[in-house]
Parts: structure tokens; C-alpha cells; sequence
């Protein structure tokens, strides 16, 4: 059985965790293949919002098994307490539940390190979320890394002991003030990798390839969004992993022909958290409408958003490099009230009129061509049917789908699981 996929086209935030909950039903087994806490998938029902990070979106069916890939990096500590939720709410995860040896462990000097770095750049910081997602990545493709299988062999805490002192010694060539105590942090983290050594630790890949073979259904969930593909995205504003649909064969060691759907979310209009390029951002009452309304917050680190039109440049270029066949449009509800709704739908670029995304899409070299649309006023957060949607919506979507040649397929009106519109 072939693999689905579900990614982000934007730069993250795009609602990917609340749609892997709604499609989770068609699934026996959902997958990360890439990232970790720097996630921040929010899913919400009976009332109640939930935040992930790590754990895959479909923790919540008891019926689906929710596999950590090994592209992934998990941080023991933050997966601990993800666990420790999990126990509030009484989910039997023992049993679903299951970590790849092959993912990479984030150490507190991992996160120390982040810190260092990103002080040390001033005010050409690229954004990081502090996670120590970068520095374990860089160890990963260094060749110093301490995976989870690792933490089954005898000697894995001599091997922690080198990595931390090697990482110590970074953090001083940094020559930036940054107050720790590594004993306390050490603690903490040891107590939770004795949590996640109590899981069920597999080899991922094989498990996978017998599961395709016993024609079980899997769907691959990203973190994080294209435009922060460590290869495609807006460099060097981006993250450390392959975001994109490539990243789903080499985070769960799936073959290029076994991806069968590949589901694209994208927001009706865009965001972006931290720093870098963002053509399209408003900096007037729309864009703080957008925020406003949208709850624009980051699920991690509880940064702002930066809001702004739909960038159907960047999202037609994220539809190509992913090879989408469907489209699933988040938080319509957001755009409801706006008299007049922009789309970018192709750039000045020093001097031209392009409508592909360039090298560089900094403000001196890119400004936004936008095609006007008339917003509606309806209240969508109500609406359960394709047919209750207002026209002006429907000629928003059918523009995007035309542009794209690719069906949008949910439309997204409110955060609850239940405000999910199949058309």
C-alpha cells in the first residue's frame, strides 16, 4: 500500500495538525518524518485545544499507531512532558506509540548551543526557535550524534559525556554571556530519557515496509512548512531538515514511487513567524485584523505572527516542489468582513514581471503584483456544507484552483475538528 502525505506550503503555522486529527480515521499508522519541538501542532475538540510537538497528530485515536520517524530529533525532556499531558487525558500512548532508533536526541548543551549561536549573530539572527534543532542536526550530518537506539547500549552515557564537553567548549568560542547550570539541566534530561527508553523503540524502516506489505494504510505528517526547507525554502531563514515531500522518503525511509497522495495546507492568506522574507506582509490594519482574528500566536514559542495576502507565487512554486495533488485551505473564517481581498499572483522582480519565485525575494528586489477580489461578510464558523459557503468565497477558490490545476478539497472554517468543510 502506497503512502500519503500531508506537508505545509507556507512557512509552517498552516494548520497541518488539526487536518492529520480530521483525516486520521482513514489511517492505521500516521508518521513524523522530519523536525521536532520546534513544531507546534494545535488540534481542537470537545472544547478542549491540544498542542503537540513532537508526537504525531493522531495520538488521539486510540485505533492509529503514531510512529516518530527517524528524521525526526526529539528533545526527552519536552517529549516528557507532551507524555505527561497525555496521561492527564488518560491516552493509553504505551500502546500506540512507537520511536524510530534512528531519530536523533537533543541534548541540553544542543539547546545552550542554539542559544550561543543565535546571541552571537545580533541583528542578523535568523529567528531560532532555541530548541536546539540546529545544532543536533549539524551533529547529525557531523557524524557525532547520539541517536535513541544509542540509549539501549551500555555505553551510551560515555559517549553523552564526550558530546556535552565537546559542546561546552563551542559555547565558549561563542564569547557570549549565557548563564546555565548544566547539572540541573542534566537531571531533568536524564530522568527523561529514562521515560522514553520505557517506549516502544523499533526500527522504523522495517516496520514501515512490512506494514505497506500487509496493505496498511500510512499517512507522513511534516512539520514545519516548504518555505523552510533547508534546500527550497527562503535561505537562510529557514529550518534544518527537508520539509518538503523528499524529506518524507528519507525521514521514514519510504521509496520515491511508494508516495501515492500528496495533501497540501496552505492558509487563505499567508504568515510567517521570526525572521526573513515575506513579499506580501502588511503592516496596516489588515494585517493586524488578520492577526487579530486568526489568534496568530506561534503553538511553540508563542511568538507574533506576521500576516499578510495570499502569495500565490511562493504557494504555486511549494505545489511544484511537493508534486501536490490536493489542496486542504485553512482559516477561510479569518478573511470573512474584508470589502476587498488581494492575491499576489506575480512579482516585479528588478524590473520584470515574473510569476515564479526567485533566488532572492528581499523587499529591494521583489515587490507583490496583486489581483483584487471582493471579500464576503458571512459568517463561515456556523457552516458544515460546500453549498452554505458565500459566492465570493467560491470564486476565491476556484481562481487559486485554476491558477494551481490542483483541487482544493477542505476548506477549513474555525479551528474545531467539526469546522471542516469536504468538497
Amino acid at each position: 500500500m502506497a503512502v500519503d502525505l500531508l506537508l505545509g506550503l507556507q512557512w509552517g503555522d498552516e494548520g497541518k495538525g488539526k487536518i492529520v486529527d480530521v483525516l486520521t480515521s482513514k489511517y492505521n499508522i500516521i508518521a513524523r518524518f522530519q523536525g521536532g519541538p520546534n513544531a507546534g501542532h494545535t488540534l481542537v475538540f470537545n472544547g478542549k485545544k491540544h498542542v503537540l510537538h513532537t508526537i504525531p497528530s493522531g495520538i488521539f485515536h486510540e485505533d492509529a499507531i503514531n510512529l516518530v520517524g527517524n528524521g525526526v530529533v526529539i528533545d526527552p525532556v519536552i517529549f516528557k512532558k507532551e507524555l505527561d499531558k497525555l496521561d492527564e487525558q488518560n491516552v493509553d500512548y504505551k500502546k500506540t506509540l512507537f520511536i524510530s532508533r534512528k531519530a536523533h536526541i537533543i541534548l541540553p548543551t544542543h539547546r545552550l548551543l542554539d542559544a550561543a549561536s543565535e546571541a552571537s549573530k545580533g541583528k542578523a539572527k535568523i529567528g531560532s526557535t532555541l530548541k536546539g534543532i540546529g545544532p543536533t542536526y549539524m551533529d547529525k550530518t557531523g557524524r557525532n550524534g547520539i541517536r535513541v537506539g544509542d540509549l539501549e547500549l551500555a555505553d551510551w552515557k560515555d559517549k553523552y559525556r564526550a558530546l556535552a564537553d565537546k559542546h561546552e567548549a563551542m559555547i565558549e568560542f561563542y564569547n557570549v554571556e549565557l548563564e546555565y547550570n548544566l547539572k540541573e539541566l542534566e537531571t531533568e534530561f536524564f530522568e527523561a530519557v529514562s521515560v522514553l527508553k520505557s517506549l516502544k523503540l523499533i526500527d522504523s524502516e522495517e516496520y514501515i515496509f512490512q506494514a505497506q506489505k500487509e496493505n496498511k494504510t500510512i499517512l507522513a505528517e511534516g512539520a514545519q512548512g516548504s518555505l523552510l526547507d533547508i534546500d527550497f525554502g527562503t535561505y537562510p531563514f529557514v529550518t534544518s531538515s527537508n520539509t518538503t515531500a523528499a524529506g518524507a522518503c528519507t525521514g521514514l525511509g519510504v521509496a520515491p514511487n511508494q508516495i501515492k497522495d500528496v495533501f497540501g495546507i496552505f492558509k487563505a492568506y499567508t504568515t510567517r513567524v521570526g525572521s526573513g522574507p515575506f513579499p506580501t506582509e502588511l503592516f496596516d490594519e489588515n494585517g493586524e485584523t488578520m492577526a487579530r482574528v486568526g489568534h496568530e500566536f506561534g503553538a511553540t514559542t508563542g511568538r507574533p505572527r506576521r500576516c499578510g495576502w495570499l502569495d500565490l507565487v511562493a504557494l504555486k512554486y511549494a505545489c511544484q516542489v511537493n508534486g501536490v495533488t490536493q489542496l486542504m485551505m485553512m482559516k477561510a473564517d479569518v478573511l470573512s468582513g474584508f470589502e476587498t481581498l488581494k492575491v499576489c499572483t506575480a512579482y516585479n522582480y528588478q524590473g520584470d514581471t515574473i510569476t515564479h519565485l526567485p533566488y532572492n525575494i528581499e523587499e529591494e528586489n521583489v515587490t507583490p503584483v496583486y489581483t483584487d477580489f471582493k471579500g464576503w461578510k458571512a459568517d463561515l464558523t456556523e457552516m458544515f456544507e460546500a453549498s452554505q459557503l458565500p459566492a465570493e468565497l467560491n470564486d476565491y477558490i476556484a481562481f487559486l484552483e485554476k491558477e494551481l490545476e490542483i483541487p482544493i478539497t477542505i476548506v477549513s472554517v474555525g479551528p474545531d475538528r467539526k469546522q471542516t468543510i469536504f468538497r
